[in-house]
C-alpha cells in the first residue's frame, strides 16, 4: 500500500483534488516503456500506439528491467508519479518473442494486465493516404460475438476501450469523426463452435484461441446529394495481428471499488447527473421541476362558498315543463334583439 499524502500547501490540494473520483472521468494518460529486449517489431508498433494516444501519451526513453506479472511494485510507482492509469510495456524474449503488455490501474494499483503477441505488424508509413489528427477521438469497432461471451476477448474489449476512448463529449460535428479502429476475430479453424461452445481447459489455451485483427482507417466524406454524406474508408495503419497469452483478471473486491460511482452534489443532481429520481425532471431551461400525485378526491362531498345567486327557488306553481324554461330562458334575449 502507498502512503496517503497529505497536501503542503494550496497548489499540492489543488493536484490531488483533480486526482479524486469524478463522475466524469478525464482521459486515461498511457505510459509506454520499454523492458529490457524489444525488437525492432515492438518498438515500431508502440511508436504507432503512442501516435494513436496523443497528446496523452508518455514514453520512457531508457530500457527498465520490469516484469509486471512477478512484480508490480515499479508500475505502481510510476502511476502515482505520472497520474497514470494504463501501461504499455514492450518486452520480447525466446519464449515469448514480439511481445506487449497492456496493463490498467485503479488508485495507483495493478487492476489487470493482458499479454498480447504481435505476429504481424504493417506500418502507417507503408500506407500512402491521409492520416487522422493527433488527439481526435476514435470510432471503434468490434466485430466478433466473442467479445461479449467468452472471458478473455471481453477483457480484451475493456482494455482497449479504455485505451483507444478519448474525453468524454455530448455531441461532435461530421468532420471531427476522421478515423475508424476496428477490431475482429480471425474464424475458429481448429475449434469445434457447431457443437461446444468456445470454453473449456483445451480450448482456453492461449494457442488454440483465434488471433485478434487491429486495423485503422480513415473516414472520407463525399457530396451523396443529401444531407446526410457518403462515407468510404482508407486504409491509414497500422495493422497489427495480436494473438492472447498470459493475463491476470481484476480482484473482486478491487473491482467494485473500480466501477463504484462517487456521490453527487447537490447543484449537479439539480443539472441532471447521475440516476434519474423519479417524478423529478429539468427542462430545457435548466431548472428543476417536480410532479405530485394526489389521490382521487369526491368533489360532491366539497364545501364551496354559499352565494344568493346560485340558490333554486322554487316557483309558485311547483315545478315548471322544460318548454317553459326554455321559453323563459329565450324571451330576454329576443327582447335584447328587438331594443
Amino acid at each position: 500500500m502507498l502512503r496517503a499524502v497529505k497536501p503542503k500547501n494550496a497548489r499540492s490540494k489543488r493536484v490531488l483534488e483533480a486526482r479524486e473520483p469524478k463522475e466524469v472521468e478525464d482521459e486515461r494518460t498511457v505510459v509506454f516503456v520499454q523492458g529490457t529486449k524489444t525488437g525492432e517489431v515492438v518498438d515500431e508498433a508502440m511508436k504507432e500506439l503512442m501516435a494513436l494516444k496523443r497528446p496523452h501519451a508518455i514514453s520512457f526513453s531508457k530500457k527498465n528491467s520490469v516484469h509486471p506479472f512477478e512484480d508490480a511494485s515499479s508500475l505502481e510507482f510510476w502511476a502515482q508519479k505520472n497520474d497514470a492509469s494504463m501501461f504499455v510495456i514492450g518486452q520480447s524474449t525466446k519464449k515469448r518473442p514480439a511481445g506487449i503488455i497492456v496493463a490498467r490501474t485503479f488508485d495507483s494499483r495493478v487492476l489487470d494486465m493482458c499479454e498480447l503477441g504481435i505476429d504481424k505488424f504493417v506500418s502507417m508509413s507503408e500506407f500512402k493516404t491521409p492520416k487522422s489528427t493527433p488527439g481526435h477521438k476514435p470510432m471503434l469497432h468490434f466485430a466478433s460475438d466473442l467479445f461479449d461471451t467468452h472471458p478473455r476477448y471481453i477483457q480484451l474489449k475493456s482494455l482497449l476501450i479504455a485505451f483507444f476512448n478519448g474525453e468524454v463529449i455530448e455531441s461532435i460535428c461530421l468532420p471531427g469523426l476522421e478515423h475508424v479502429i476496428s477490431v475482429s476475430i480471425a474464424p475458429l479453424k481448429n475449434l469445434q463452435t457447431t457443437s461446444v461452445p468456445l470454453g473449456g481447459t483445451q480450448q482456453d489455451d492461449p494457442k488454440n484461441l483465434p488471433k485478434v485483427h487491429l486495423r485503422t482507417y480513415t473516414v472520407k466524406l463525399l457530396p451523396s446529394g443529401t444531407r446526410v454524406p457518403r462515407v468510404e474508408l482508407l486504409e491509414m495503419g497500422p495493422f497489427i495481428d495480436l494473438s492472447l497469452r498470459r493475463h491476470q483478471e481484476a480482484d473482486t473486491e478491487m473491482w467494485k471499488a473500480a466501477i463504484k460511482r462517487p456521490k453527487l452534489k447537490k447543484k449537479d443532481i439539480e443539472r441532471g447527473l447521475g440516476k434519474k429520481k423519479k417524478n423529478l425532471e429539468v427542462d430545457e431551461m435548466g431548472d428543476l421541476r417536480g410532479r405530485i400525485h394526489i389521490a382521487k378526491q369526491d368533489l360532491g362531498k366539497l364545501q364551496t362558498r354559499k352565494m344568493k345567486g346560485l340558490k333554486v327557488l322554487p316557483s309558485k306553481h311547483g315545478d315548471t315543463d322544460e318548454s317553459e324554461s326554455e321559453d323563459e330562458e329565450a324571451s330576454p334575449q329576443k327582447r335584447r334583439k328587438g331594443d
